[in-house]
């Protein structure tokens, strides 16, 4: 019953949200595209939404309460569209079974420009632009926070780990807070590291526990654990379960954790991320429901300046 009603609020958030507009930008002469939601009064804090490979920016309007999150905190929330479907991250070696952007796309350009633009126009607060995506977006989160930690105040990545190669070509202008949401039952990014059990897993990824341990060490915190905490389980049909570990981290800095105990490649949500949630479950795991991917980030982001 608890479920049914958020997932009622939801579904009336979004009929009620402001009607998204979509837009282009030229980046090094490839006109680049992406949809807005944009509040009346600005300047907004702005959050950069990213699909995951083989979606697009409207599927995160569609299948995350971000919409309903911005209406109500008076964001601009801003949706872009990788090429063919797909972020070109600081990964070269993502796999060869799906397609990724064309040889030579410049992703850290694009979000770049289109940040600087929404600031140039008075449309965002510069002191307060998040960036935030799942799996190929989670990825490019982290490509992102690595290389232009200068237009960005905080970080959360979905369902995605470093790898060697993403980590050795981290060098952060400046430390960010840091939100990991991993399951441990994800096929294609394997919790504990290595090769997931997909036929369109890529290999070579680190465990969640060490990619928490490098932003730790990059934003100066301690290594060990701050506090655990098992939050409830308020939909227990779901297979799964929410741990949340926080680090003992400077002030303003924090790396949190959250843990999907049997989770799978999947966003937290109170309404489902899927058009079939049955096929998804069957390919990429349980989708967890005791916390909503968007409304746990934004509570994060809402911290930091």
């Amino acid at each position: 019953m608890r479920c049914g009603m958020h997932i009622g609020v939801l579904v009336a958030a979004l009929a009620a949200a402001p009607a998204a507009s979509a837009d282009t930008i030229d980046v090094n002469g490839v006109m680049r595209s992406y949809t807005a939601q944009l509040p009346a009064k600005k300047p907004a804090p702005l959050v950069i939404v990213l699909h995951g490979k083989t979606q697009r920016g409207a599927d995160m309007i569609t299948r995350t309460a971000w919409p309903q999150v911005a209406k109500r905190e008076g964001l601009a929330v801003v949706f872009p569209d990788g090429l063919n479907h797909a972020w070109a991250d600081a990964r070269t070696k993502a796999g060869p079974e799906l397609r990724g952007p064309p040889a030579g796309t410049d992703d850290v350009a694009f979000i770049a420009k289109l940040v600087e633009k929404l600031v140039a126009d008075g449309t965002a607060d510069a002191k307060r632009v998040y960036v935030t995506g799942v799996s190929n977006g989670g990825a490019m989160v982290m490509t992102l926070v690595c290389a232009r930690a200068d237009l960005f105040v905080a970080g959360a990545s979905v369902i995605m780990n470093l790898t060697d190669e993403t980590a050795v070509t981290c060098h952060p202008s400046r430390p960010l807070p840091m939100l990991i949401m991993n399951g441990t039952a994800d096929p294609l990014i394997p919790y504990e590291g290595g090769r997931g059990s997909s036929y369109f897993a890529a290999d070579g990824f680190w465990s969640t526990e060490k990619t928490v341990a490098f932003w730790r060490e990059l934003n100066g915190c301690e290594s060990d654990d701050a506090s655990v905490t098992d939050l409830p389980d308020k939909a227990p049909n779901d297979q799964s379960s929410v741990t949340r570990i926080t680090s003992h981290c400077p002030a303003g800095l924090d790396v949190l954790l959250y843990r999907v105990n049997g989770g799978g490649h999947r966003m937290p949500g109170f309404a489902p991320d899927a058009r079939f949630p049955k096929v998804a479950t069957g390919l990429l795991g349980p989708q967890n429901g005791d916390i909503d991917g968007a409304e746990t980030i934004w509570a994060f982001f809402s911290q930091f300046r």
